[in-house]
Order: structure tokens, then sequence, then C-alpha cells
């Protein structure tokens, strides 16, 4: 069997795949962000999670053929990597895994682990990519200056917007009203109390303001869906670079897909298929990553699976 581990801020999602590409079981365990907690997080996530999806399955570590596991961060900070390299080997007892960032499970669920690329915009963005066993990262610098097309990026971009407004170096539009209602604001300037004061300008919260402004924009707000456009085409910009950068052909359809709750909006899905009609095939998600990181497992391991079933 093979072994999908999709680490993220929230959970750590596990799935064990049989060759025939059904699914043998699954399991979600605690978030494996461990900036804060300490590295040694991530082996107590495994630990709990391995040992659940292999109880169910009725297996054991060792049965495992190959082991994918996705770390959020993984690579952005160098001294952690031999640690982070080194965590399943203790757990599944042998060295048939490999260890990379949650961003390849979401690529191989996306596509079913083809040659190709996926843009991942949830609370941050990037981009990632392969081509002939090549893969390559663009994009994700964090929000303080990357992650463009973010739900954060959109949200920072909305509430400066509502500033604009409400002083009147903007013409007033429907977010004014949207945002205050969302966070019960007494006057306007109270949002700086509660997105400084009171959330402490934590990178969740306001990337959840992004449905805000797009509530906004269906409302007929359009400088909200400006904002929303510009996001597409910065998404965009990630898979043209990641395209260019991989080395695929000026005549190749480059098979092209997406996650994160950005795409669920509409407007940024439809804009960013826009920008790409020409020299790609965009797909719909066509599995979640904990299963993608399984079927990449296999792929690794000179077993292709073609599609997973549950």
């Amino acid at each position: 069997m093979f072994l999908g581990v999709d680490g993220g801020g929230t959970k750590t999602a596990f799935c064990l795949l049989r060759p025939d590409g059904s699914v043998a079981a699954e399991a979600t365990t605690a978030s494996s962000y461990y900036f804060g907690a300490g590295i040694d997080l991530v082996t107590q996530v495994l630990v709990d999670g391995v040992g659940t999806v292999c109880a169910t399955a009725g297996i054991t570590p060792g049965d495992i053929a190959y082991a994918f596991v996705g770390i959020p961060t993984y690579g952005e900070v160098s001294d952690d990597v031999p640690t982070l390299d080194a965590a399943p080997r203790p757990v599944l007892g042998h060295d048939r895994y490999r260890v990379d960032n949650d961003m390849v499970c979401a690529w191989a669920g996306s596509l079913g682990a083809v040659d190709g690329i996926n843009v991942i915009s949830g609370t941050g963005s990037m981009a990632y990519g392969e081509r002939a066993g090549h893969g390559l990262r663009v994009g994700g610098w964090s929000e303080l200056f990357g992650d463009e097309g973010s739900a954060h990026w959109i949200a920072v971009r909305g509430l400066r917007l509502f500033s604009r407004m409400s002083d009147g170096r903007a013409p007033a539009g429907p977010l004014l009203e949207v945002l205050r209602q969302h966070l019960s604001l007494s006057a306007d300037l109270d949002l700086i109390d509660v997105v400084l004061n009171r959330w402490q300008g934590d990178r969740g919260r306001v990337a959840a303001l992004c449905p805000v402004v797009v509530r906004a924009a269906d409302a007929g707000d359009e400088a909200a869906a400006g904002i929303l456009t510009e996001a597409a085409r910065e998404l965009a910009v990630l898979v043209d670079t990641t395209r260019r950068r991989l080395g695929f052909d000026a005549s190749e359809r480059v098979p092209v897909s997406y996650s994160g709750g950005t795409f669920n909006a509409a407007r940024v899905r439809d804009a960013f298929r826009a920008h790409l009609q020409n020299g790609y095939d965009v797909r719909e998600p066509r599995h979640p990553p904990s299963v993608g990181a399984a079927l990449y497992a296999a792929k690794l391991a000179g077993t292709i699976i073609r599609s997973a079933a549950r």
C-alpha cells in the first residue's frame, strides 16, 4: 500500500491507497505546522496518524510500500530540513519515503500526479509544477512581501479600499456597508481596533475577510471586483512563470489546476481561466491533497495509479 500525508496549518490528513487505486484507510490528526510548537510536533503527528490508518487497514508500517509526507513550511528553514527528512523513519521503520512541502500534495491531488502546474490560493499563494521529474515552486513568499492573489492579499486590499471609501478618497461602494455589518463596526475607525488590536493582525483572521470582498463585488462594487480580477491575474502570472522555468515548449498544452478557498469565488476562478486560454488545459481538481500524496508515493515507487476511487 501507499501512504500519503498532507500536513496543514489546521489539520494533517492521512490516506492509504491500494495498488488498484482504492482507498484502504484515511485519518485526520492535529496540525503539523510546527512553528511555535517545536519541530518534534511533526513526529508526534506522524505517530498518531500512521498508527490510526495502519490499524484501520489491518497492516503494519512495515507493509507500506512507499510514503510521501507533505509538511507545511518545508524548505523555508534550511536548518530544519534534515530533521524533517528524518522524522518519518522511526515511525515507518524504513526509508521508503520522501518528505517535501505540502504544496506537492495539492499538485498531485489536483492533477493526479501528472506533469503540469497547480496553483494554491488560500490564506497564502504559490504555484508548484512538475515536468519530466523536475519540480519547481514559484511564489509563497509570505503575506508581508508576497502571496499575491491569496485570500490575505485580497483582504488587505479590501481593507485599504474600505479606508479610502470611508475617507472619501475613493467613491463609496457596497463594500462600506458589507464590511461594517460583517464586523459590527460602531464607527469606521473601529476597524483599526478590530484588526490591529483585537486580532493583532493575525494572518488567518485577516484572510477570512476575503469572502467579504467577494460579497461586495457580487453586490455591484466595481472596485472590489477589480481586486478579484487583479488577484486572478497574479495567480495566472505564477502559472506562466512556472511554465517558463520548467521549460514547457510553446506548442505544448500544459495541464493546470488549482486548490485553496480563494477559488471558491467564481469571479476569481473564471478570470483565472480567462487568463490561461492559450496554451493551457485548465482542469478542475481531481482529488484532495491527501489522496494526491498517496498517488505521488506510488509514482515515486514506480507504480502508476491512474486514479483513486473511494
